[in-house]
């Protein structure tokens, strides 16, 4: 049974919402997966702050028009499974993982605001560090100087007290 005008007018207004705050929204059609495996996927995407949602192709260009994803709208074709995120490379990273292990979901297209991405696009955003490796990586690359320094630091006294170690057993072998 189809939606009536005011249940499609509240999709649409939900969904251009979501739209209004995403950072990037990926397109994969998922022809032929069965209803176990797409709630696998949800779970997985919904671990990672990844909204999926099955909309009628026609709805989601109403919910895309005036907004700077609105190139996306040329790539609605088929069935498609739409991801709807903050972060582009978390979204990416699901729906691109899942594919891989799952040859019925086909990553279709993509698009950050005011930029469209075909398939080859998603896969190469999908293959980034997250955004808590790029932060890890920043934090271990601004510690290295202030560790080395401790460790320079730390090696005079160790150094002294070494010494001196070795002259005291130099010095006890002698009188023995």
């Amino acid at each position: 049974m189809g939606l009536n005008r005011t249940e499609k007018a509240a999709v649409v207004d939900d969904i251009s919402g979501k739209v209004a705050a995403a950072g990037v929204i990926i397109v994969a059609e998922y022809r032929g997966l069965g209803v176990q495996a797409i709630t696998v996927l949800r779970k997985q995407a919904r671990s990672q702050g990844v909204h999926l949602r099955v909309l009628k192709n026609t709805l989601a260009r109403r919910a895309l028009a005036g907004t700077s994803y609105e190139g996306l709208s040329n790539h609605l074709v088929g069935p498609l499974l739409y991801g709807i995120a903050d972060d582009p490379v978390a979204c990416a990273k699901v729906l691109s993982d899942f594919a891989k292990s799952n040859d019925k979901l086909v990553v279709k297209a993509g698009a950050m605001p005011n930029f469209v991405m075909d398939a080859a696009a998603v896969k190469a955003l999908a293959a980034l560090p997250s955004r808590d490796e790029l932060l890890a990586k920043l934090l271990g690359t601004m510690q290295a100087p202030v560790a080395t320094f401790v460790r320079t630091l730390n090696e005079v006294p160790g150094r002294f007290v070494r010494t001196l170690a070795a002259i005291e057993k130099q010095q006890t072998e002698t009188a023995a």
